[in-house]
Order: structure tokens, then sequence, then C-alpha cells
């Protein structure tokens, strides 16, 4: 129940506070609209069906009515429906950072890992040192610069991956890695200060006692207890990785939400630009939600502390 209040106030503010951003970007959307050449009568009148000659409050309030109902108006430029424009897009970035977040998983936990265990007590102080420094920038590099390397390098240069658009698999690899590269470098780096942790405790020393065979050690013991640290980073690497696509998108003119969302910024596409940043806005939430129910599952003593 608080969880789920806290979701509830924190969509409230999200609402209004996707509702301010658009309305404190300079310009007038309706003139971008119809373009410079407009007649100030068309203007005016297309202004006033649109209720954008009303008080902010009165705007906010038919705002909040309008997403009551399931509607998210109709786009300036287009004049499409953004529900519409939002189904066709969400699913494009939905599996886009869906996969870098398995991804990203997938390789940063074994090698988290595998550090832990290679540097327990102070060993090959060389594999610690190249393992910190390396991930350390790697988190350091933004996203959308890992997707210009990756075009000049491997789409560019060598030829083997297509530089922009969605077309087949082979499309999906080089945005996937724009966007898991970071990601990787910070789970790993949790991954491997949880394995020395949880290495320390006297369950994992009983089981080196009774001298159980390595896969069994770590496998079995070790990596649910580790789990539970990535399982939080995770959540919020999903709810990054769906924020960070913007820029990515972009870059490789991915058909998905983030593009859209650029462009109807630029336009000053009010309706498109505040669904979209409600979208986003609400994904992130959701995430939250499921993860911290997750966690309260997994391990009851965090409920208990937060009690």
């Amino acid at each position: 129940m608080r969880r789920l209040i806290r979701f509830l106030v924190s969509l409230a503010v999200l609402v209004v506070a996707s509702f301010a951003m658009i309305h404190l970007i300079p310009g007038d959307p309706i003139r971008a609209a119809l373009g410079m050449n407009a007649p100030p009568e068309l203007v005016a009148q297309r202004r006033a069906d649109l209720g954008l000659d009303d008080p902010i409050p009165t705007q906010l309030l038919a705002y909040i009515k309008q997403l009551l109902s399931g509607e998210f108006g109709t786009s300036f430029i287009s004049r499409e429906p953004v529900g519409q424009i939002i189904v066709d897009r969400l699913p494009n970035t939905l599996a886009l950072a869906a996969l870098a977040t398995v991804f990203a998983l997938l390789v940063a936990v074994p090698l988290g890992m595998w550090a832990g265990i290679r540097t327990e007590n102070g060993r090959n102080r060389g594999t610690e040192i190249g393992f910190t420094s390396t991930t350390g920038a790697a988190v350091a590099v933004p996203e959308f610069l890992y997707s210009i390397g990756l075009v000049v390098v491997f789409a560019v240069t060598l030829g083997w991956f297509p530089p922009a658009g969605r077309d087949g698999v082979i499309s999906y690899v080089l945005p996937i890695l724009s966007l898991a590269i970071g990601p990787i470098a910070m789970v790993a780096r949790v991954a491997r200060v949880e394995t020395l942790r949880e290495l320390s405790t006297d369950y994992i020393r009983l089981a080196r006692a009774k001298r159980l065979p390595a896969s069994r050690l770590y496998f079995r013991h070790l990596l649910p207890n580790t789990l539970t640290a990535t399982l939080t980073i995770g959540g919020l690497l999903l709810t990054g990785l769906i924020a960070g696509s913007l820029l990515v998108e972009y870059v490789f003119a991915w058909p998905g939400l983030g593009m859209r969302m650029v462009e109807s910024i630029t336009m000053k596409d009010y309706p498109v630009a505040q669904a979209i940043i409600l979208v986003y806005g609400g994904i992130v939430l959701v995430v939250n939600l499921v993860v911290d129910l997750l966690l309260a599952k997994l391990d009851p003593k965090s409920t208990i502390k937060e009690a």
C-alpha cells in the first residue's frame, strides 16, 4: 500500500510536470504548425479551437480530463491521433531497451562475479586495477557517443552493419551495443562488490569447508544472493535505457518514441511531446513499483527495515 500510494502521487506529479515542461518551451506551436506565412486570422482561430488562449489552469484541467478519458489529443503537425503514434512506435522503443537490458545483465553479472572471485582478499591486483579503470571509463561515456563511434567503425568503415533504420535482426546490433556498454560496466562493478561481500560471509566459508564443487558454490549459493542488489540496479537500468534510448534512436533513425519526441519538441508539437513524456515517466514509475514488490518478495528484510 505504501508503494502504491507513492506510485499514484508520483504519477500525479508527472502529469503536471509534463504539462508544465512543454508550456515552458518558447515559441508559438500553432505558428510552427501552420507556417510563418499563415494569415494571423487563421492562427488565431486555430489557437482558439485548441483552447490555447485559455488560462493555464483551465488548460491543465482540460488536459487531465482528456487523459482520464483515455485520449492524448491530436498532433498539431500531422493531425494524427497521438494514441496511434504511441501504439505504432512504443513497441520499437521497448524492444530496444528490453534487449539491451537483458544483454547487459547477461554479460555484466558473470563479469562482475568473475572479477570479484579473481580479486578476493586482494589477489590479482592487476586484474582489479584493469577492471575498475576500464569499467569506470566505460560508465563515463554517454550512449550517443558510443552510437557515433560504433557507426563510424562498424557501419561506415567496415560496413558490417547498417548505419541507420530498422531492417532485420542485424539492424538491432549497433543500437543495443550503444545502450548496453555503459550499463554493463556499471552493473559489473556492483556485481563485483556484492560478490566480494558475499564471499566474506559465514555461509560461504561453511560451504568451502564442506569442499563443495566450485560450480555449486558459485551458482547455487553465491549467485542468488548477489542478484538481490543486481535486481535493483536492473530495474533502474531498464528505466534508464528507455529514457537514454532517445538520442540513440535519433542517431540510428530508429522508428521509436525517442526519435518522434525529438521531432515533436523541435516542431513544438505539444500533444505528442506531452504524451511521450508521460509514457516515458509512466514506464519508469511502473518498473520501479514492480522492482520494489519483487525485492520485498525476495528479501523480506528490506520491508522490515523500511517499516
